[in-house]
């Protein structure tokens, strides 16, 4: 049958959508792009957060609607199904049939299933050995994350990404390799490696693997221009991993380090394992040893315990570190997690402090941007406009979806990585001539 798939969430969900797709296509399935278009809408659900989870059910109530026309089955994949199983089938009854996280490759079973008038809830454990799988990468033509494992064992207080992810899982690096062998030698020149925590990467397999020496081993990939590298946790980032990072040309000089606060009683109530001298000796450390680094970070307000002062040393932080990206989310209390019974801000408060923490960051990306007017940065070329012979792409600080992009005269090819000198800033957007 005709079938479409909606992926919402994070980068580990856009790769389980990328071996559904390939899945339902090898069971002999079309895969369209438009649901009203489809005979099977497969939804492969975020639900990281309320807001998450907020999505994840608006859409599958979109997609419900379709069944007035032409579709006929209606499959919940992913995180939501994981957290709540075969409950979503008894609140919406349009759906047909579940899949957990550590069942989506049985997904054309599923579809098979429910053509047959059954209702099926596969919910394979989620603590199994990642699972081998090819892809349809849906990305773009110059770029394709690499996942290099699974789950998380951090456990911290408000999340609940071990119980829907289950336990922290690496790849076999050898298997890592072939995948980043196979997709450079399809032209993808950037590879963002993507897990819960990447710097936690081996410590689960034998022979002393780790980040540090799968970098080594991915940079001598050929066809390889960029390793982009998502999720570094500030605990395991030690030196023999900054070393690689600052000697290795391959890894782009930004590094996405989520530390969420700043204040140590928060910290500690976030079951966090750095406090904020750590944290700040740190970024000081990769200022100086890595020229040229970007930092992402991603941030929470109204955690248990933040009050007035609370959040005033962390804005303080932020004035002086001076960090170029980041996320900004107001604390959600997940049913679940110790974090939701500890005392916190209200919903208001929380978001309150999160718009302005978003305005001082506004502020000090702003700032950043204007001070490279002029100078020269590397990019990767996206995309090209013959008729306008205008091409868009990133900075080497710009990871897609999330940041920000240059526009410069052409021609270049997908993939090019180019040189190019900044003539001004706007909201994220580099107006760039090629050098």
């Amino acid at each position: 049958m005709k079938v479409a798939l909606i992926s919402l969430g994070c980068p580990k969900n856009q790769v389980a959508a990328e071996q559904m797709l390939h899945a339902l296509r090898s069971a002999g399935h079309e895969i369209v792009s438009d649901p009203a278009e489809a005979g099977a809408v497969v939804v492969n659900t975020c639900a990281f957060i309320e807001d998450a989870k907020q999505e994840a059910i608006d859409t599958l109530l979109e997609a419900a609607q379709l069944k007035s026309g032409r579709l006929r089955t209606l499959i919940c994949a992913g995180c939501l199904s994981q957290l709540y199983g075969g409950e979503i089938m008894a609140e919406i009854p349009e759906v047909d049939g579940v899949v957990g996280v550590g069942s989506c490759l049985r997904i054309a079973e599923a579809l098979s299933a429910a053509a047959r008038g059954e209702r099926p809830v596969f919910m394979d454990p989620n603590d199994a050995p990642v699972e081998e799988a090819e892809r349809i990468v849906c990305t773009g033509p110059a770029w394709a994350y690499l996942l290099i494992a699974e789950g998380c064992d951090n456990r911290c207080s408000y999340c609940l990404i071990p119980s829907i992810r289950g336990p922290f899982r690496s790849r076999p690096m050898e298997a890592i390799l072939a995948e980043a062998r196979s997709l450079a030698s399809r032209g993808y020149r950037e590879l963002i490696l993507v897990a819960q925590d990447l710097t936690h990467y081996g410590a689960d397999l034998d022979g002393g693997v780790n980040l540090a020496a799968l970098l080594r081993e991915l940079c001598r990939v050929d066809g390889l221009e960029w390793l982009r590298l998502h999720y570094l946790y500030p605990h395991e980032l030690d030196d023999a991993l900054i070393e690689v990072i600052a000697s290795e040309p391959k890894i782009v000089k930004y590094l996405d380090i989520p530390i969420q606060h700043i204040n140590d009683g928060i910290l500690r109530r976030m079951n966090r394992r750095d406090r904020g001298a750590e944290i700040r000796a740190l970024l000081k450390k990769l200022r100086e040893r890595i020229p040229g680094l970007v930092l992402r970070t991603s941030l929470i307000t109204g955690l248990p315990g933040e009050g007035e002062a609370e959040f005033e040393e962390l804005c303080e932080f932020l004035r002086e570190a001076k960090i170029e990206r980041a996320g900004v989310f107001p604390f959600s209390p997940e049913e679940g997690t110790p974090a939701a019974k500890m005392p916190h801000a209200d919903g208001e408060t929380a978001r309150r402090r999160a718009g302005l923490v978003r305005e001082l960051q506004a502020g000090i990306m702003d700032e950043w941007e204007a001070s490279l007017a002029g100078s020269v940065i590397e990019a990767i070329c996206d995309e090209y406009d013959p008729e306008t012979n205008t091409a868009r792409g990133r900075a080497y600080f710009d990871s897609p979806g999330i940041d920000g992009s240059v526009v410069f005269p052409g021609p270049c090819m997908p993939g090019e990585i180019v040189q190019l000198r900044v003539l001004s800033a706007e909201d994220g957007e580099l107006s760039c001539e090629s050098v």
